[in-house]
């Protein structure tokens, strides 16, 4: 890619500075243009790419010296970036949604209600998202979230290992993480079978009254469901 780019940029600076001639008449063949990570490229800026591992980086980061309002403006950095469904799709090759399925399970509650949303706002209407989410786990995580379980905090040890908090999940998840958590089981599951299935059976794991043979593509059934799981998170 980083090829591809800096190919781009020579066609094009070679385009804007060759001397026109008057004699030659004029062309009207396609003149070089330049993509967002060419131009990026040109001005210094960083990619969305670079962006997205900033903002994790931050969000992650065990500095004391990272506030919790310096992740906060960083996790809102980064789910305004995966409202592209380009930049969502990127979670995946950069690596970070398993960090942040983890951040689901943080013992900050507003990290929490962040890392849900942002997990709502990548799969929503993107299937490749909604593939990843499904394969990690992050369905059944999102479920117990909704309905008002604490997820156990993950974190990673120095050679990869993941381990487990304990005495984190008897406690209860906060009203606004679980509305949220909602969003994003409801981002997760339209339109995408596989999604809706597995949450219907968690569901049911827990006790819920969920119909078989659901349809993802069917608005109103899926609605009910997840307005069910809302009007719980209300009452809470």
């Amino acid at each position: 890619m980083a090829e591809k780019n800096l190919n781009e940029l020579l066609k094009w600076s070679i385009e804007a500075s060759a001397q026109p001639d008057p004699s030659a008449p004029e062309s009207n063949g396609p003149r070089t243009t330049l993509n967002a990570e060419a131009l990026a490229a040109i001005m210094g800026a960083p990619s969305d790419a670079e962006l997205m591992q900033a903002s994790m980086a931050a969000i992650t980061s065990t500095d004391p010296e990272v506030t919790l309002e310096s992740k906060m403006i960083a996790f809102d950095n980064l789910e305004q970036l995966v409202e592209s469904l380009d930049n969502a799709n990127l979670l995946s090759k950069l690596g970070l949604w398993t960090p942040l399925l983890e951040l689901l399970g943080h013992e900050q509650d507003q990290l929490r209600l962040m890392a849900a949303w942002c997990v709502g706002t990548a799969v929503q209407n993107n299937a490749p998202s909604q593939e990843r989410l499904v394969a990690l786990g992050g369905v059944e995580k999102l479920v117990g979230m909704a309905l008002g379980e604490r997820v156990p905090m993950e974190k990673r040890t120095g050679d990869g290992d993941v381990t487990t908090e304990e005495g984190v999940t008897g406690d209860g998840e906060t009203k606004e993480v679980r509305r949220k958590a909602v969003y994003a089981l409801s981002s997760a599951v339209r339109n995408y079978q596989p999604a809706l299935d597995v949450a219907a059976k968690e569901l049911r794991n827990r006790g819920e009254t969920v119909q078989e043979g659901i349809d993802a593509t069917d608005m109103d059934a899926v609605d009910e469901v997840m307005n069910g799981l809302k009007q719980k998170a209300l009452n809470a």
